[in-house]
């Protein structure tokens, strides 16, 4: 059935529907796919104990230099 014989068709149902029952047929125009948010990673608490002791290292490394700077 190509697309010119579906639209025929449901434009024959819904005459027949209105001649028939009296009833009324609202068309509407199709709704668009809601959006997709990127997909993002939550941090594991192996992950955030890594990013914890990074920035330990990298507190004491920032003290060390400036502890031999003074």
């Amino acid at each position: 059935m190509t697309k010119d014989e579906l639209r025929a068709e449901l434009e024959r149902q819904a005459l027949r529907y209105k001649d028939v029952y009296g009833g009324e047929i609202l068309t509407y125009a199709a709704q668009p796919d809601p959006e997709r948010k990127p997909w993002r990673k939550r941090a594991s608490l192996l992950d955030q104990a890594f990013d914890k002791e990074l920035e330990r290292i990298e507190k004491e490394r920032q003290a060390k230099l400036e502890k031999e700077q003074s």
